[in-house]
Order: structure tokens, then sequence, then C-alpha cells
């Protein structure tokens, strides 16, 4: 397949996506029912994040105008260990393989087996030609290059097993929010979505907050009642629930809108249902701090991403800010 090629399947692809036949929507329940942590409103925010950030041709061609791309790249097979924390987390990985002329040898993450499945599988329908570009498999040896995605505890092992061969290895990540005092309604509630789309289980979603001494978080809580409907999933409920009765339990101050716990806290990671927050007295100061932080993925505020925008990545928003394509165009 030439380069043109891949890009109109693509294009194809997304209108795949974007008809929502009979045959798809009911992938995205079977998808949710095997991980209910895949509720058919988030997998479809993903869905909408690719069609229009990652498929959209223009996009798209710039892309690819951006790293010379041509049809001359000696093609080499690259193996990658998809995560499985949000709906579809490892797509830009495999866009970033395909577009680019390599082949690939995909590891599925049993918690996210069923919708890139089927979407390759679909690709195969529409091209026969893709079957010698894409793999699935459980093994990924012999491949000559890797992307994997893991816990600290796992990336540790990627590294140890795949140090003889070029390789991208990420680690756990989070994302905060600086907030001024002075954000408005709307924001706040953009904000509220950059915390619990996708329950909070992103890299991507905000688990910490930083305010200005004496801060009033009541619109904040007011804002999070837009997520009100997390509570009607038992998993997300359960979680809110033991972590509430941990506070209890411990007589620690909290604050929560019965939905979201929120807990003053140094720690940027956070349970699913709560969110930290910590008072900074400069924020230049916090600002510089928090771009030395490696456990960091982004930055939400009025000064940076802009607030709802945290879970809506472009095709050049590299995972840990390494350049994925730039990594194909060295092998």
């Amino acid at each position: 397949m030439n380069l043109q090629n891949r890009i109109d399947l693509l294009a194809k692809l997304a209108e795949y996506i974007q008809q929502n036949d009979k045959e798809w929507t009911a992938i995205i329940k079977e998808a949710e029912a095997k991980n209910p942590w895949f509720i058919e409103n988030f997998t479809d925010k993903a869905l909408s994040n690719i069609c229009n950030n990652f498929l959209e041709v223009k996009q798209l061609e710039t892309w690819i105008k951006h790293y010379c791309l041509d049809d001359n790249i000696k093609s080499k097979n690259v193996g990658i260990v998809m995560a499985g924390n949000i709906p579809l987390v490892g797509f830009h990985d495999f866009l970033s393989v395909f577009i680019s002329g390599h082949r690939q040898t995909i590891k599925l993450s049993s918690k996210d087996d069923v919708l890139l499945r089927h979407l390759i599988q679909q690709m195969y329908v529409f091209d026969k030609r893709t079957i010698e570009q894409i793999t699935i498999a459980e093994n990924l040896k012999g491949c000559d290059a890797y992307i994997a995605t893991g816990s600290n505890q796992s990336s540790g092992y990627f590294k140890q097993y795949f140090s003889s061969y070029p390789h991208i290895i990420r680690e756990n990540k989070t994302s905060v929010a600086i907030l001024s005092g002075n954000e408005t309604t709307e924001e706040l509630e953009r904000l509220a979505e950059d915390i619990h789309l996708y329950f909070g289980l992103g890299c991507r979603n905000v688990t910490k907050l930083y305010v200005p001494k004496n801060y009033d978080f009541t619109p904040v809580l007011k804002a999070f009642d837009t997520f009100s409907f997390l509570k009607q999933n038992r998993k997300y409920s359960n979680n809110y629930d033991y972590q509430l009765s941990i506070l209890l339990l411990n007589k620690y101050p909290y604050m929560t809108n019965e939905v979201t716990l929120l807990i003053e806290h140094e720690q940027i990671f956070s349970s699913i249902g709560m969110v930290h927050y910590e008072y900074y007295d400069s924020e230049k100061k916090l600002t510089e701090d928090l771009k030395n932080n490696n456990d960091i993925q982004c930055i939400v505020g009025q000064k940076f991403i802009p607030f709802g925008k945290g879970q809506s990545p472009r095709l050049f928003d590299y995972a840990d800010g390494v350049d994925t394509m730039q990594f194909l165009l060295t092998l």
C-alpha cells in the first residue's frame, strides 16, 4: 500500500465509525459488557476525538507533510503493547505506525480488545492488503522495534525485555490543573470534563488542582454536578463509597458534591472518585516545578491547555512528549 492508499483507507474508516451502523453499535455495547468502565457515551467521546482530530484528512496531510513522509521507507515490523485504561487509548500509536508505512504486530490489552480489533478487521474488509500491514498477536517476539505502554511496574519489565531493540516505553502519568480563582462557570464545567471523562482513568485526566490561598471551592463542586450520573455506575460508586469510608474512619477533612471527593493532599495521583488539591503562593514557581515533574502528562489552565481539552489530543500531541513518528522514521 502506498501513502495515498493508507490516507484513503483511514478516511474510509472514519466514515465507517461516524455512520454508527447496527454492527458498530453492537461492538460498542460488547466492549462495555466486557469492561464496565467503557460506558457508551465515553466511548463515543473517544471515537469523536479520533475522527475529528486523528482521521480528518486535512489534519492527516499536515501531519504527513511535517515529517516529509513518502513511499521510500524501509518497512520494519513494530511491536505494540497496548494499554487498556480508556477506550482506544493506543489508537495514536496504531495510527502512527500505519501511516508511516511500517508493519505492526499488536498485543491488545484484555481490558480493551474489542473496539480496535473490530476496526482492524473492518480495514481488512476495505482493503485486503492491510492484512500484510497489521497483525494482532499474543506474542510479540521477532519484531524490529517496540512501543509499550503500561504501569510503572510493567515498564521496568518492558525496558529489560526490549533493551536490545529500538523502543519507546511509557509509564504511569497523570495531569493537573492550575486555577487562578477567576475562572468562569463555563471554564469550571469544562474542567469537570478534564477530571471526570473516562472516570478519571486516563493519563490526560486531571487528578490534582492547584489553587490560590483562600480559594472558594463552591463553584468547582457545583460544576462537578454535571457528572452526577457517574454515581449510577456501580464500579465508580463502589470506589467513591470506599474512599469516603476511609476518610470518615480517619477523620480526614474533605469536601464533596456526593459524586466527587475533594481533599488537600500533596500527591498528584488520586484515587477514582477523588481529586486532590494544594494551595500555591507563586504561579511562576509552581509552573516551573510542574514542568520538571516527569509524572505529569499535561497541565490544564487559562495559561496552559484550555479547560475541557485535556482529553482531546491532536496528532502532534505525543504521549510523554516523545515524538512517536520521529522514532519510527529513524528505524
